[in-house]
């Protein structure tokens, strides 16, 4: 098996390994993934712990942690069970997947093509012969300038490293917080954010590219019409009103779109106390 990689900057292993790992692996189950930006994991520790608990799911996708590497708190998520890989980040950003009951193996701790890019966004592992990967790319705000340059060169990245993915033809899934609003039924109706980097066409636009590679965006294809808002502001009674989006999404490779069985939003975990501003979003497969 392969080892857990340790520190800010892993070691990345090569897709021989990662089929490997995947035939041996593989077998029939029902698989519930589940993608969700929890907003600092250690402010919301007792939420996440509760809705594990209440849940169970089997895979879970986290983004922004806002906790260094020492700081994650991989006790308290172990006594539930769940086996975690992880890349934090003093204060800001941080990635993590975890597996209910086993280990996962890391196969990559940061997105190619930058090697001076020290921002913690992506992690992949190899979870029960599938690949997983947490993604928590960059919000762009305020656009135009830096950040917004910052986030459509990521996204170049992204696009050219799931080119990659897709290639090798195994069963992947791409789950996060893309900070994407792909398409207007994605957002309430308002006009108070033509100038949010979540909903330019040029975001729009590279998350549509990445789609035509071949990937499933797993949601939309279970439920074609209607909201399905994952984010909620805190602002402005935003939640209170429904006024939602849609950011967090799971692309499927082709191997594993028809076995998607069902999927949806947590959405009462956005009702709790010291709630986070998104809700868990998740899907069940059959592989």
């Amino acid at each position: 098996m392969v080892p857990r990689p340790v520190g800010q900057r892993a070691a990345v292993y090569s897709w021989e390994k990662v089929a490997q790992f995947a035939l041996l692996q593989l077998k029939i189950c029902i698989l519930k993934i589940v993608t969700f930006n929890i907003n600092n994991i250690n402010k919301r520790l007792d939420n996440l712990l509760a809705w594990l608990g209440k849940t169970e799911p089997d895979v879970v996708c986290l983004q922004e942690l806002k906790a260094e590497q020492r700081a994650f708190p991989e006790r308290a998520l172990r006594s539930l069970g769940y086996r975690s890989v992880w890349q934090g980040e003093r204060s800001w950003n941080g990635v993590a997947i975890l597996e209910r009951d086993q280990e996962p193996v890391p196969t990559r701790s940061s997105l190619p093509g930058n090697p001076e890019d020290s921002q913690a966004r992506y992690i992949e592992a190899a979870v029960n012969g599938v690949l997983i990967a947490s993604i928590y790319l960059p919000n762009g705000n305020p656009q135009p300038g830096p950040k917004f340059n910052y986030k459509l060169a990521w996204f170049e990245r992204l696009i050219t490293h799931a080119a990659g993915l897709i290639a090798a033809g195994l069963p992947i899934v791409l789950a996060g917080d893309y900070n994407v609003v792909p398409t207007v039924q994605d957002i309430y109706p308002t006009r108070s954010l033509d100038k949010n980097a979540l909903i330019q066409p040029e975001s729009r636009q590279a998350f549509a590219r990445l789609i035509a590679q071949g990937w499933t965006d797993a949601l939309r294809r279970l439920h074609p019409e209607g909201p399905l808002w994952t984010f909620w502001d805190y602002q402005r009674d935003r939640w209170r009103d429904n006024k939602g989006m849609r950011l967090d999404h799971f692309l499927l490779s082709p191997k594993l779109c028809e076995r998607l069985v069902d999927g949806g939003v947590d959405k009462w975990v956005r009702g709790e106390d010291n709630a986070s501003d998104h809700a868990p979003a998740w899907i069940v497969l059959d592989v």
